[in-house]
């Protein structure tokens, strides 16, 4: 396969990407998308080797890892992709958890890519479910220190949760937090709910690296995929930095990546309303899509938009193609009048060519 790899580019800087403070990639897919990933990875830990150097990743959990943790495993079983050199960091752990609990990250880690490489066992680094709680703290700065000892991580990969939360930083999360242990919100665990059969099982509580941690690696990709993730990925993406939306806070690193399906932009600005940022191609289930959002945001029917309504809101080129608002309003209303079956949407058959008739 010839792989084309991710290239790291400043935000906003074309007119369709304006309102955007991330850089982000699109996909097709998300198998296809993991795959780059993986190569981005494989290739930052091939040109550490080949300078004696160790390569410090900072790894993620659930879902969307999964297919980039299975290509890596590929591509040692393959390709002899070695991980000797390699030092891994991975975000958080429940707590308390025991690591051969199956619900732990411990064991996600080992199941998906630790069992199937040739990373040594020592420079495998995962938050402890089961450090006593007077010791917790300590523990949470001795995990930071591991990291700045090593060199400072390399890369890291995320995922986001649809309270917005990278690692477990959950809205309200400081912008310099360390490693430390956090209370879950709810959304969270109704979310982990299916994994441990029920809510009342899932941990109230996790052990996260912080947001300042995060922050200081030197490469960071986010992954995000599907529909439910889009209305998160879009505030993080275009909106203002807060910590309501912890993952916010990346629009103020050098280096980071969102690498998104369609389904999770289908939020962003350029992607629901491109009229907006960049001329369109009319074609008519665009106008429709456009009518019925300007209608939405007019507060006005169809038949009531004007003129001004079109052009103050980026679908002039629309209206010369059709000459007036009363012309395009009419053509969008038998559409979507045709698109309603029985009574009193319009009797079958009939013809209604040019309802409705102007009033005289």
């Amino acid at each position: 396969m010839n792989i084309n790899l991710i290239k790291h580019a400043a935000a906003g800087q074309f007119e369709d990407t304006r309102f955007e403070k991330i850089h982000n990639v699109v996909f097709n897919d998300s198998e296809k998308a993991s795959i780059i990933v993986a190569h981005e990875i494989a290739n930052l830990i091939k040109e550490k080797a080949a300078q004696k150097k160790n390569c410090i990743l900072g790894l993620a959990t659930g879902s969307s890892p999964i297919d980039v943790y299975e290509e890596l495993v590929r591509m040692h079983k393959e390709e002899d992709l070695s991980f000797k050199n390699v030092i891994t960091f991975n975000l958080d752990e429940y707590y308390p958890m025991e690591k051969e609990n199956t619900q732990s990250y411990w064991y996600f880690m080992h199941e998906h890519l630790f069992n199937y490489i040739d990373i040594l066992p020592e420079n495998i680094n995962i938050p402890s479910g089961t450090v006593a709680t007077d010791k917790v703290k300590q523990f949470c700065i001795d995990y930071d220190m591991r990291i700045k000892d090593a060199g400072g991580l390399d890369f890291q990969l995320l995922g986001i949760g649809r309270t917005g939360h990278i690692g477990f930083n959950e809205p309200g999360s400081h912008y310099n937090s360390g490693t430390r242990n956090i209370t879950l919100d709810h959304i969270t665990r109704v979310d982990a709910a299916p994994s441990f059969l029920g809510i009342d099982n899932v941990p109230r509580v996790a052990i996260t690296m912080g947001i300042s941690t995060i922050r200081k690696a030197k490469r960071i990709v986010l992954l995000a995929w599907g529909l439910n993730k889009a209305a998160v990925v879009k505030k993080a993406i275009e909106e203002e930095i807060t910590s309501e939306i912890p993952s916010s806070y990346l629009q103020n690193h050098d280096n980071c990546t969102f690498v998104l399906d369609e389904g999770a932009s289908q939020e962003l600005i350029r992607v629901k309303t491109p009229w907006l940022v960049k001329p369109c191609k009319w074609d008519e289930e665009l106008t429709l899509k456009a009518a019925v959002w300007l209608s939405d945001l007019k507060q006005k029917s169809i038949l009531k938009l004007t003129d001004t309504d079109y052009n103050n809101n980026g679908m002039s080129n629309l209206l010369v193609e059709h000459n007036s608002a009363y012309n395009l309003n009419i053509i969008l209303f038998n559409k979507l009048q045709h698109t309603i079956t029985g009574w009193p949407g319009g009797k079958p058959n009939a013809d209604d060519t040019n309802r409705p008739e102007r009033k005289d």
